[in-house]
């Protein structure tokens, strides 16, 4: 299958590209900086040089290709108009660049942010989308461009990512820049690089499921105080308020039903047994 992949100088792309090379997938990976090329052919890919604002410089790279898989994304940007840029307005161009090469399978990474807290139960795909204020931009322009994006593509399947750690990820000790002031028993969920890269292969092979939404997480959410131990960091001394304890917690029935998705690292736990972290 001939892919047209996006995030490739990402933290998630960086880590998928070579997964979907060693699976037999020809992938043409989009990046921005032209010194970014030479890492993208490194890990098998072809790379394309090109702005995701400006279809014009990456249409001729869609051509020919059998999918979409879109992982670039920004998170982090104290700008929350840049945010809503880059993650809404350019995931419709790409969409509508996808439509008119007649590419029929679109995978878009979103992330289980865009649930709301104070649900007392874990978040399914069915929950309405309702971003907490305190995360900023980012889930609130990942669910403008979920619903936009389900609108104008027939084709898309919607990843929803729990927290992404592995692999030389720093994102595990960046947690501690919030996690160190929940309760100690509030969970993160969280998902290791390989079952993203899993659920990403099996969203794009799987049939009949154009229109569907995945949450994609493991099976142990930790908590807090693991968070700090994990990172060799004491918890905080005192305690704040009390916090709904399924808040950030999603249900995984659905892929693991339609999809077979069964999580190689079950927890963080496992993955440092591993030596994956």
């Amino acid at each position: 299958m001939r892919i047209f992949l996006t995030g490739a100088s990402g933290r998630v792309g960086s880590r998928t590209l070579p997964r979907l090379n060693a699976y037999g997938h020809q992938v043409h990976a989009l990046v921005r900086d032209p010194a970014q090329a030479d890492g993208v052919r490194a890990a098998g890919g072809h790379p394309v040089v090109g702005d995701l604002l400006d279809p014009d410089s990456y249409r001729a790279a869609l051509e020919g290709s059998d999918a979409v898989v879109h992982l670039a994304a920004v998170v982090r940007e104290p700008e929350a108009e840049r945010v809503h840029r880059a993650n809404h307005e350019a995931t419709l161009l790409l969409g509508r660049a996808a439509l008119d090469a007649g590419i029929g399978r679109f995978v878009f990474a979103s992330t289980t942010l865009v649930y709301p807290g104070g649900l007392g139960r874990p978040a399914t795909e069915d929950t309405p989308p309702d971003p907490q204020p305190e995360w900023g931009a980012y889930p609130v322009s990942k669910a403008a461009a979920e619903r936009a994006l389900l609108e104008l593509h027939p084709g898309v399947r919607v990843l929803r990512l729990a927290f992404v750690y592995g692999e030389g990820d720093p994102h595990l000790a960046e947690s501690l820049t919030w996690a160190s002031h929940w309760p100690s028993h509030k969970r993160l969920h969280t998902v290791h690089h390989t079952d993203v890269a899993q659920a990403v292969l099996r969203a794009l092979h799987a049939p009949g499921i154009d229109g569907r939404t995945y949450n994609v997480a493991d099976e142990s959410p930790v908590t807090a105080w693991e968070l700090h131990a994990l990172n060799g960091v004491p918890f905080p001394e005192g305690s704040p308020d009390p916090a709904d304890p399924w808040h950030g917690i999603s249900d995984t029935t659905r892929i693991r039903a339609e999809l077979g998705f069964r999580p190689l690292y079950p927890s963080v736990w496992s993955a440092r047994e591993a030596g994956a972290l």
